[in-house]
């Protein structure tokens, strides 16, 4: 197969999939992952496909959000291990606030039966898991809920957010990296968040690997804002170290 064929024959795979990967691509195609990534190379040159880590997405589908029970069943065992090391980052007691998100919503789960927090959240999914427990004190944040991410969104939130004082924020975010920082795909979910992360001393994100450059239309915060990133160990070494540089602390659980 030609290049020229072998390149419109992933375009076609990515504009059905949403996505393809290097390594997959390279067993179909039996070639070499260098050859796959000059290929990903040409096509985003030519503005068709849009280059992530480890692979690429359709320009058409930039900004598309997946389902919440859609982002459940994506990377469950490495969100389950970010989820386990970000247990480290709870303080012995004070307050914390959970985003919304897969991965934060695996570390709600997680939280021990005797943790003595105060938790604020504005994702009714988590909320609903932790309105049991009995060492919390729970807030709810309100707002208009979003049917994508059943989290709240807009002016209550916002002034909700704009009240308080955290000792950690665990965070989320469909994409990131140090050029670009935290995007999201929604612009009312990015202001709940970047008041979210204005509003704690300590911010933790959670994010496993496939998110690592992306990019989505809106931004909410720099790598900068962000003390400690929990990734897995699909971030390679070098990434990793680079992120780092710019002073957040990477841990790939």
């Amino acid at each position: 197969m030609y290049a020229p064929e072998r390149q419109q024959e992933i375009l076609r795979l990515a504009r059905e999939g949403g996505r393809v990967d290097v390594v997959s691509l390279a067993e179909v195609f039996q070639v070499t992952a260098e050859t796959i990534r000059r290929d990903l190379k040409a096509l985003d040159r030519a503005g068709l496909l849009r280059r992530v880590h480890g692979g690429a997405i359709p320009v058409g589908r930039l900004d598309f959000e997946p389902d919440l029970s859609e982002r459940e069943a994506t990377a469950a065992g490495e969100k389950d291990r970010i989820a386990k090391a970000a247990l480290a980052e709870l303080p012995a007691e004070g307050t914390v606030i959970l985003d919304a998100g897969s991965t934060v919503a695996r570390l709600a789960a997680a939280l021990p039966l005797d943790a003595d927090l105060t938790v604020v959240t504005h994702s009714l999914p988590i909320a609903a898991r932790l309105a049991d427990h009995p060492g919390l004190q729970l807030h709810l944040v309100g707002g208009r809920v979003r049917h994508r991410t059943r989290a709240a969104v807009d002016a209550w939130a916002l002034r909700a957010y704009g009240e308080i004082r955290a000792d950690v924020a665990f965070v989320a975010a469909n994409g990131f990296s140090a050029e670009h920082g935290l995007t999201t795909p929604d612009l009312a979910e990015a202001a709940v968040k970047r008041a979210a992360v204005a509003a704690a001393r300590r911010v933790v994100l959670l994010a496993d690997s496939s998110k690592h450059g992306q990019e989505h239309f809106a931004r909410f915060g720099g790598l900068s804002d962000v003390q400690v990133l929990i990734t897995d160990s699909g971030l390679s070494p070098e990434e990793a170290a680079a992120i780092e540089r710019g002073g957040t602390q990477v841990v790939r659980a």
